[in-house]
């Protein structure tokens, strides 16, 4: 980690706790960021997008009126600009299977559990600048490769039925990258 890694970089930190907005700018500050915008909602974020040139999205999943989610997906759904390919960064206290679930298939390419580890952080920003996963579209879905392998899709044996119930055991950050892997 260097002082300069990241700035050139223009990050946009969607997050209502003010705390946490502060926390993550000087987290992002150690690792060089130059250029951090904070909003509070994805409806801020999305007038930010259209007159700001935003390199990472750094996004909250619980936001009223419009969550982490929601953002993910609209940005996703601009396909006749270079936003829909904006690398986006999950940073949430959520660690359930099926919340990371719900993430990844609205198209966010990290996904990090608060309490925020700086090292954790830096490697997702690390991962989305020098090893992008190319995008993929099909009939339900645009947004990043999920499959961060390298196997031949195997068809129908590769997806697996997801059942939750108001229990679920809560993740480790390994169990989620491995989660995340998965399709």
């Amino acid at each position: 980690m260097t002082e300069t890694y990241l700035s050139n970089v223009n990050i946009l930190l969607v997050e209502d706790n003010r705390f946490t907005q502060q926390l993550v700018r000087q987290v992002l500050r150690v690792f060089g960021a130059r250029t951090v915008r904070e909003c509070q909602d994805g409806t801020e974020a999305l007038e930010i997008l259209q007159t700001w040139p935003v390199d990472i999205v750094i996004v909250d999943w619980e936001m009223s009126p419009v969550n982490g989610i929601e953002l993910t997906r609209n940005i996703r759904k601009m396909k006749d600009s270079y936003i829909s390919f904006l690398p986006v960064i999950m940073l949430t206290a959520h660690s359930e299977k099926s919340r990371i679930i719900e993430a990844r298939d609205s198209g966010v390419n990290e996904y990090v559990v608060k309490p925020l580890s700086a090292l954790s952080l830096f490697k997702k920003i690390q991962s989305v600048i020098e090893d992008p996963r190319p995008f993929i579209q099909n009939k339900s879905y645009f947004g990043p490769d999920r499959r961060r392998k390298d196997d031949a899709y195997r068809g129908e044996e590769r997806r697996v039925a997801e059942e939750t119930d108001q229990s679920e055991p809560l993740l480790e950050q390994e169990e989620i990258d491995a989660l995340l892997q998965s399709e």
